[in-house]
């Protein structure tokens, strides 16, 4: 275990299989690539602003514990850990034991620390991974920008000067920035999704109910998803892999599906051959602006699919996730916002007051639309295995920027960078986020791979399709 600094380094730029490969095959010690990965932390995070918390202490011991491990009678055992002395960090609303659980307030910091890590997180590593940290997001998850006002806003890795996305923003940008090669994330509305395409990082929303959210703090309870981020297709694959299978302490997720494990790392080397791809216009084309519609048709032209789609009911659709969302996270704060809303970020307090104030009678509406609208987007996929569609309306904004133009349309930036994730989140449909260069001159923007619930394998599928053409590809940025 004689590498060298550089060598090191160059292993930090790679993806988690090929550092587990090079701990597993004793090239690198677990300990020294942990120590580059917060090496790079310190280096960079003054700039990037994506890490809350660095588990230092924590992470070393359990890489030294990897290391004893593999000269051990357990060395064997050990090496076949898929993720190996890879180094993740996961989003402040997951438990971290030890810490508060701070959900990106202010609020949350006075709650004592977590006992144990939340579910996702003892999953990975039990495969091997070493957690290292806790990544900024937008305060109790609602918006798609990371700037808190309490830690300071997230910067774009690609663009110091441009958001990160959110609400998942220190997550995209944690793996934009090259400190750790994958990351946990929620998506509500397009929290992974929004900072994998403005980050240029790969992204997974698995389905609705398919990984247990036990030990992360809630947003909606009948919207929330949780899932990663990483450097390459087969990272993500295979730590959506790794995540899967119902819940193994108690039943405290009431959303979880509890399905039986259902790989989807063998299907991303299949290939396109028998794919029926369909690409969505009429809402989606309209409400993007040239550079992320030039992403879509570079997906779709290196895809073969020319046959264009209109989701029904989308507006519809859209219209209900807002009413639900505000309506359940105001419901779940109501108690703070009645003594101590000035402790609140004000870009979400006010809505979360908004949502207080909806007439029960509109939220019943909405879940009716929600019904109504996934049973006729199912419909489509009897003639579909996959859609595509931009994942953000444009690419990375200014950190600051209230507005945007949209098809001659001005918008506002936080509520609005979501406009095309939101109708597909609201369903509950799996997606991979897939990062695409050259739509824009400097930045990337990333396009949906959409499927029907449980199809995870077939959005990967076509995500590697894509990074093996070299369509899409997450390099890490220059800092």
């Amino acid at each position: 275990m004689s590498a060298s600094p550089d060598g090191i380094a160059a292993l930090l730029q790679k993806d988690g299989c090929a550092m587990a490969a090079a701990v597993q095959s004793k090239a690198v010690s677990a300990v020294a690539l942990v120590q580059a990965s917060l090496d790079r932390i310190e280096a960079t995070n003054g700039r990037v602003n994506a890490f809350t918390d660095v588990v230092r202490e924590r992470a070393l011991r359990r890489a030294a514990q990897i290391d004893a491990s593999l000269f051990s009678d357990r060395g064997a055992r050990t090496r076949e850990l898929p993720l190996l002395g890879v180094p993740f960090a996961v989003k402040n609303l997951f438990d971290i034991a030890g810490l508060p659980t701070l959900a990106g307030s202010k609020i949350e910091r006075e709650s004592p620390p977590a006992r144990s890590d939340a579910e996702l997180v003892r999953r990975l590593e039990n495969a091997g991974a070493v957690l290292v940290g806790a990544l900024n997001m937008d305060e109790y998850a609602y918006g798609f920008t990371t700037e808190n006002s309490h830690v300071g806003a997230a910067h774009n890795p690609h663009d110091l000067s441009r958001i990160a996305g959110g609400s998942s923003g220190g997550s995209g940008a944690a793996v934009a920035a090259g400190q750790v090669p994958l990351t946990l994330g929620s998506d509500t509305n397009g929290s992974i999704r929004v900072p994998a395409s403005l980050c240029g990082v790969f992204g997974l929303k698995p389905t609705f109910g398919r990984l247990p959210r036990t030990g992360s703090y809630p947003f909606v309870s009948s919207l929330d998803h949780l899932g990663p981020f990483a450097r390459s297709v087969r990272d993500l694959a295979l730590a959506y892999d790794l995540m899967q299978g119902p819940e193994t302490v108690g039943l405290r997720d009431p959303g979880c599906a509890q399905r039986e494990v259902e790989l989807a790392t063998p299907a991303i080397s299949r290939g396109l051959q028998g794919l029926r791809i369909g690409v969505l216009g009429g809402y989606f084309r309209e409400r993007a602006q040239p550079e992320a519609l030039t992403a879509v048709d570079a997906v779709a032209q290196a895809l073969g699919a020319s046959q264009t789609v209109e989701l029904p009911m989308v507006e519809a659709g859209r219209a209900a996730a807002f009413l639900i969302t505000n309506s359940e996270g105001a419901a779940l704060h109501l108690p703070d916002l009645r003594t101590r809303a000035h402790d609140f970020e004000p870009l979400s307090r006010d809505r979360f007051l908004a949502g207080a104030l909806l007439p029960a009678a509109w939220i019943a509406r909405a879940q009716r639309v929600r019904r109504l609208y996934a049973e006729q987007v199912a419909r489509l996929f009897e003639r579909f295995d996959v859609l595509l569609a931009a994942a953000t309306p444009c690419a990375a904004t200014p950190i600051g920027a209230e507005w945007f133009e949209i098809n001659g349309q001005r918008l506002p930036v936080r509520p609005s960078m979501g406009v095309l994730t939101q109708p597909i989140s609201c369903i509950g449909l799996p997606v991979c986020a897939v990062p695409v260069w050259g739509a824009h001159p400097d930045l990337p923007i990333g396009v949906q791979v959409i499927a029907a619930p449980w199809r995870e394998d077939l959005v990967l599928r076509v995500a590697a399709a894509l990074e093996s053409a070299g369509v899409a590809q997450a390099p890490v940025a220059t800092l």
